[in-house]
């Protein structure tokens, strides 16, 4: 018989993470075990406010999960029947995790697919004054990658400074949905500009229409617009890439097919996370091994990192510890 052990954990960061919509110094996130008597998997999601999420809910819906389990249901059963988000992304991470430790066999092999034991992955600047945001890119100018985050107020003095100080890195511009279109055009001539790979979700979900058919000088990636596999297609009217996130999708499972349809459609895929403990990253290795860019720096945002995790190195993301998840034998 399964079972499911939840809690959650406020994980303390370095420094304080600021979007366009907020602030943050601690990330929240839910930590699903589930066991079989013998085995052990675990799992860890970010419940998202922005997503209607919130620890408490998050935490119910796998409690809601541990009683099916408990009365006998199928495992995946249970994963498959529940909406996509952050409660299912844990129990589904839990469940490959159980799965490589109890049958002998890793994820990747399960899986037929590579985990990568190097990706170069963006490093975050946060959203801050100009000033500051350019003495946090001269510290970060080794990685080759940059996510900058803006709002709608002085976007183009804020990229400038980053461009500036990291003169060699490429740039992925994030507004998280704060931009208007006329904003978007207006910053057109300074992406024009500068080494910018992607602008990801300049407009609010729901009202980026107006994006078929723009023309534009850098791709544009949807984050708060897709969700999940079935989202994709209507993305590729709008979009030219797809950012997939397990805590979006549901878990490993879903993203992967995800990935799989924005591939299929001709879209570029970015593999993306929220700010998380790398037992969130190791699963969504997974997706950066088939992503054309990656932003997997979560863990390198907080004050100490689980044991055995992934590290961050000039850009450089590398794998956990063999053991760490989705593979048999004890963790680190």
């Amino acid at each position: 018989m399964m079972r499911v052990h939840t809690r959650v954990e406020r994980l303390p960061l370095r420094a304080p993470f600021r979007i366009s919509r907020g602030v943050k110094t601690h990330a929240e996130v839910v930590l699903a075990e589930l066991g079989d008597g013998s085995f052990t998997g675990l799992g860890e999601c970010v419940p998202y406010a922005r997503y209607g999420e919130t620890p408490a809910s998050v935490s119910a819906q796998l409690e809601a999960a541990a009683m099916r389990l408990a009365a006998g249901e199928p495992a995946r059963v249970v994963a498959a029947s529940m909406p996509a988000g952050a409660a299912r992304n844990a129990l589904d991470c839990a469940l490959w995790d159980l799965e490589a430790r109890r049958d002998g066999r890793s994820v990747a092999e399960s899986l037929g697919r590579h985990l990568p034991q190097t990706l170069t992955t963006a490093v975050t600047i946060s959203l801050a004054e100009p000033e500051a945001m350019r003495d946090a890119a001269a510290a970060a100018a080794d990685a080759p990658l940059l996510k900058v985050k803006l709002d709608a107020d002085r976007p183009a003095e804020r990229l400038l400074a980053v461009a500036e100080a990291a003169p060699d890195a490429r740039l992925i511009v994030d507004p998280n949905e704060s931009w208007t279109l006329a904003v978007l055009q207006a910053m057109a001539g300074p992406i024009s500009r500068l080494r910018v790979a992607v602008v990801e979700q300049p407009l609010p979900a729901g009202e980026d229409a107006v994006l078929a058919g723009l023309t534009y000088p850098a791709p544009i990636c949807a984050d708060e617009s897709v969700h999940t596999a079935a989202d994709v297609e209507q993305a590729a009217r709008r979009y030219q890439m797809v950012n997939v996130k397990l805590d979006k999708a549901g878990g490993l499972t879903e993203a992967l097919a995800m990935a799989d349809r924005a591939r299929a459609l001709g879209l570029g895929v970015m593999a993306g996370c929220m700010v998380s403990s790398s037992l969130a990253i190791a699963p969504a290795l997974f997706v950066g091994g088939v992503a054309d860019l990656v932003d997997l720096d979560g863990p390198w945002w907080l004050r100490e990192d689980r044991p055995g995790g992934c590290r961050l190195q000039g850009g450089m993301l590398l794998s956990p510890q063999p053991g760490f998840w989705g593979e048999p034998g004890s963790r680190p």
